[in-house]
């Protein structure tokens, strides 16, 4: 996640910005806008939750914990839900990228994550 500065009708305006996915998720004075990249190089078999570490889930923008489906010391799957979370009055599933057990979770349903806060953490299958 990278801090961002940029002119908006003269007036200087400050934001987050990452690609996840090949999307670039943008957010700004309490706004979240994606733009499609065409690039899928950071997280792009996960989509959105992707991390470039397979062994933590993030959150891919700001928003609301709404339920915790794979508590600790679940197994999962690869693709497996493992977060549910509402950002933009719509739903997203984070799922897992590889087979493990869930080792930690560092939010609960009800929360306000920030882009890019790790929600949990897997101990990958060897």
């Amino acid at each position: 996640m990278k801090m961002i500065e940029v002119e908006v009708n003269g007036r200087m305006v400050r934001g987050y910005a990452v690609v996840r996915g090949g999307v670039l998720w943008t957010h700004a004075n309490g706004r979240t806008w994606t733009t499609e990249t065409g690039s899928k190089r950071r997280g792009s078999k996960a989509g959105a939750g992707a991390s470039s570490n397979p062994s933590e889930i993030t959150a891919p923008m700001p928003g609301k914990i709404i339920k915790i489906s794979a508590p600790v010391g679940s197994d999962v799957a690869a693709g497996d839900v493992v977060i549910v979370m509402e950002a933009m009055k719509m739903e997203y599933t984070l799922k897992a990228q590889a087979a493990g057990r869930v080792a930690e979770i560092s939010a609960t349903a009800g929360d306000q994550v920030t882009l890019g806060a790790v929600l949990a953490k897997l101990e990958l299958e060897k």
